[in-house]
């Protein structure tokens, strides 16, 4: 019997229901509203339509405000010529309810806030005499006009008499008043226009640009390899060549590239698939053939190319590392210097290919006598000869040293030039030194050595000196 699959249900198990999408919260999707093109330009023009409505607001408010003044004036102006004759006359007359009685129609209109008469001395013995009446919670304004007017009976044709002024203050809280009912009116206005502007632009460019790139969105979201070759085509007429048009040019030609692009990478990757099995021979050869060179590279650097030695810079390394791990494990450790004496005067008498054959003699026998994996021996000058002793103590490293140089001396290389009183055969003067604790490093041991060498050939050359 057959198992069933892992992923299989089994039968009369309750079946899994796949997890509902997360619906995005209200806040969330009022925030990708505001985050979207359409939103961003609503914002905008709103807040343009703010600022207008606010400057426009603030100069019709202006213009608002002086018509008020100017309509006070014209107030004021008008009940100074209806009730100055009147006025004028009941003075006149001395019939003081009758001013009275004019006064408070006076503060009856909506413009005035007070009103103040000023009878004048008369002939007839009468005295000054002031007459006033004031709005309740009225205050003197500089924002609200006042008009003064001289009050002039005729009381008989040709003869006209100044009997008083007449002093009309206007009502600042009725200005504010009218203002307020002006400003409401502006308000409303601007508001009402900046909205349905603001709706008219959002609409306008929803149905011209917001529904045509979402359009464009939901075409590249669904583009593959197996549909680029159905083209992008807007719900529009044919005949518009706008920017929604390059755009959909450009991405009709980006879909005919990549299908270009496609079927050209699966061209070349079945011609390459035919040179893989050789171009893996090709790279094993090469890369032998790297290894080959890395390898001849390695040991041209490390190796003298006329001796076959160890050269300056390997053996520098060497000593330093062997110094060291001499210094760490308390293990003697040796160096041998070596001159060939007289060698200038050898390549001055025999020439520089004898010079080159002696020195290649001198390289053998020290590579003879330095017999153990750990000796190291190198050529570090051009006619100076080291050999590096780990775990040698200064006695067996000055045997080894005679035993150096009675070699070199056994190979019977004639040197015609030496002077008289040389040997007539090529010779060695050695110096040998051993590390001691007081040494800091291993430039103190090579100088060591190297004294000890100069010593051996200030005592007469084709000796070893070792240093104490």
């Amino acid at each position: 019997m057959n198992a069933a699959p892992p992923d299989s249900v089994p039968r009369g198990a309750p079946a899994t229901a796949a997890p509902e999408p997360v619906r995005p919260t209200r806040r969330q999707r009022i925030g990708q509203a505001l985050r979207s093109v359409a939103g961003r330009l609503t914002l905008v023009t709103l807040g343009f339509c703010i600022v207008f409505t606010t400057l426009a607001g603030a100069v019709r408010t202006w213009a608002a405000w002086n018509n008020g003044v100017a309509w006070m004036e014209s107030d004021l102006k008008m009940l100074e010529d209806v009730f100055q004759p009147g006025l004028a006359r009941s003075v006149w007359e001395l019939d003081r309810d009758s001013v009275l009685s004019q006064i408070s129609g006076l503060l009856g209109a909506k413009a005035v806030g007070m009103v103040e008469l000023t009878v004048a001395a008369d002939a007839r013995g009468r005295q000054p005499e002031t007459f006033g009446a004031v709005r309740p919670g009225w205050r003197l304004s500089t924002l609200a006009p006042a008009r003064t007017v001289a009050l002039v009976h005729e009381p008989f044709i040709g003869r006209k008499e100044t009997v008083g002024t007449l002093t009309l203050y206007g009502e600042e809280r009725a200005l504010w008043s009218r203002l307020r009912v002006e400003v409401m009116g502006i308000v409303v206005t601007q508001l009402t226009q900046s909205l349905l502007v603001a709706g008219l632009v959002v609409l306008v460019f929803n149905r011209l640009v917001t529904r045509h790139v979402r359009r464009i969105a939901a075409h590249l979201k669904r583009l593959s390899p197996e549909t680029l070759d159905r083209p992008l085509v807007l719900r529009r007429p044919s005949s518009r060549r706008d920017e929604l048009t390059q755009l959909v040019d450009g991405v009709n030609h980006l879909q005919t590239n990549l299908s270009d692009f496609l079927q050209r990478q699966h061209r070349y990757e079945t011609e390459l698939a035919h040179h893989r099995d050789r171009l893996a021979e090709l790279v094993q050869a090469r890369t032998l053939e790297l290894e080959t060179a890395n390898r001849t590279l390695e040991r041209l650097s490390r190796t003298d190319a006329l001796t076959a030695l160890a050269n300056r810079r390997h053996f520098d390394e060497a000593a330093a590392r062997e110094f060291a791990l001499s210094d760490r494990s308390g293990q003697p450790l040796c160096l041998l210097l070596a001159d060939v004496d007289y060698f200038k005067r050898f390549n001055d008498t025999h020439g520089h290919a004898n010079g080159d054959a002696c020195l290649r003699a001198v390289a053998g026998a020290l590579q003879r006598v330095a017999a153990r994996a750990t000796d190291l021996a190198a050529r570090v000058g051009g006619e100076e000869f080291a050999l590096l002793l780990p775990d040698t103590t200064l006695a067996q490293a000055t045997r080894l040293a005679e035993l150096l140089r009675d070699t070199v001396h056994a190979l019977a290389i004639t040197h015609a030039g030496a002077g008289p009183g040389a040997a007539p055969y090529v010779t060695l003067s050695i110096g040998v030194a051993q590390q001691e604790p007081t040494m800091p490093d291993v430039d103190m041991l090579f100088r060591h050595a190297d004294r000890a060498m100069y010593q051996a050939k200030e005592q007469g050359r084709n000796r070893v000196v070792a240093a104490f």
